[in-house]
């Protein structure tokens, strides 16, 4: 692998080529940016179709939604989703506590939070993707790289191979090119599961509710559009291999049963175990240099939180969007450069895994006096600055 320190800038009076491994938000998201530049990239990706059926629903916070806004695609995602203001905290039985104004993180002409189908956004930014005219495989993976002082040479699983200027390694939380670089950082599980559905929307749902306390830890929903929510219940984690897939919506409604409110409306639509996830949480955090020489990590690649701010696709979002804001600059695609995006995200993408992991912690530790809602506040008020 060759130094860093050495290495030598996109061609004189050529076309700079980018190879983007990973086809989630953030890989998606820095394809078309640097497309928009006038980039070469080629982008690829290990599932066949694209991840464009997979999860139930996610919730977007407005920094979220101001790099989609950068991207092109927010009146679709608007269309698409179910935009909220406030954030609900209830009783076990369905009782609201209180209601909090959520903070608009992305500026005041963009709503506070949007909740959405995650296929549905992830067709967005396929179509985005495919519309950039960047070159993408699907079904494939990067076998073996190779850096010398030209810059980084791939062998694809395809049996083909490729020469770049820069890798970007966007290919989730168990990264295979974090590994192949030398990182050695790995995620760790939290010691939360969550059970997630998509269900129809209660008429009286229009923000996302949390219940703490009761057989869960916790047990929320927000809707993804007019017609749709996704559930969530979150219990502590338990070794999937004994849970039987068969028995997921078993499982699922078994802790539901015990929460009110629109609960019950919702257990009736938990029925089929196909339709059911679950996952345990987990985190990741990268404090060391993100590159290693032409090869940089965005996304779950370099950092992964729980989803108890549902900050995760923010901050692989804004990842993308620093870097291609940093690559199209016109400075050198050096050492310093690659240094300069993470230190522009360390600190903003620590302070986030941090809060994820003490409001999970919280929790755990069944600490009843927390201040959660002093925590939350002062994370999302940093948050509305731009990354």
């Amino acid at each position: 692998m060759a130094d860093s320190r050495t290495l030598p800038q996109p061609p004189a009076g050529g076309t700079p080529t980018v190879l983007v491994i990973g086809g989630g938000a953030s890989g998606n998201a820095v394809t078309v940016l640097l497309r928009r530049a006038g980039i070469a990239v080629d982008l690829i990706e290990a599932k066949p179709d694209w991840n464009a059926t997979t999860g139930s629903g996610i919730t977007l916070q407005g920094n979220a939604l101001r790099v989609l806004r950068e991207l092109g695609v927010w009146e679709q995602v608007k269309a698409s989703g179910y935009a909220f203001g406030s954030l609900g905290v209830t009783a076990p039985d369905g009782t609201v506590l209180f209601v909090a104004e959520d903070i608009q993180t992305g500026g005041e002409d963009l709503p506070a939070a949007l909740g959405m189908q995650r296929p549905q956004l992830q067709q967005i930014l396929i179509d985005t993707v495919l519309a950039s005219g960047a070159d993408v495989r699907l079904g494939t993976t990067a076998e073996a790289l190779q850096q010398d002082a030209d810059g980084v040479s791939v062998r694809f699983s395809d049996g083909t191979e490729g020469r770049y200027d820069l890798v970007i390694a966007a290919d989730g939380l168990n990264s295979a090119t974090r590994a192949a670089i030398g990182i050695t950082d790995k995620p760790e599980p939290t010691g939360m599961g969550i059970w997630r559905i998509a269900a129809p929307r209660p008429a009286s749902v229009t923000r996302t509710d949390l219940a703490y306390g009761g057989p869960a830890y916790i047990a929320g929903y927000c809707p993804t559009s007019e017609n749709t929510i996704y559930a969530y219940v979150v219990e502590a984690c338990r070794d999937r291999a004994s849970i039987d897939p068969a028995a997921y919506a078993d499982e699922m409604r078994r802790l539901a049963q015990s929460y009110g409110g629109v609960w019950p409306e919702i257990i009736e639509h938990i029925t089929d175990p196909k339709k059911v996830n679950y996952t345990w949480f987990d985190h990741l955090l990268v404090e060391g240099s993100w590159h290693r020489g032409r090869v940089v990590l965005i996304g779950d690649a370099a950092h992964c939180c729980p989803p108890t701010m549902a900050q995760g696709a923010a901050m692989s979002l804004e990842d993308a969007l620093v870097l291609a804001e940093l690559l199209t600059s016109g400075r050198d695609w050096d050492d310093e450069l690659f240094q300069a995006y993470h230190d522009r995200r360390i600190p903003r993408v620590r302070t986030v895994v941090a809060a994820s992991l003490q409001i999970g912690q919280w929790q755990l530790d069944g600490v009843r006096d927390a201040d959660m809602a002093g925590l939350v506040g002062r994370t999302m008020s940093l948050l509305k600055e731009r990354p």
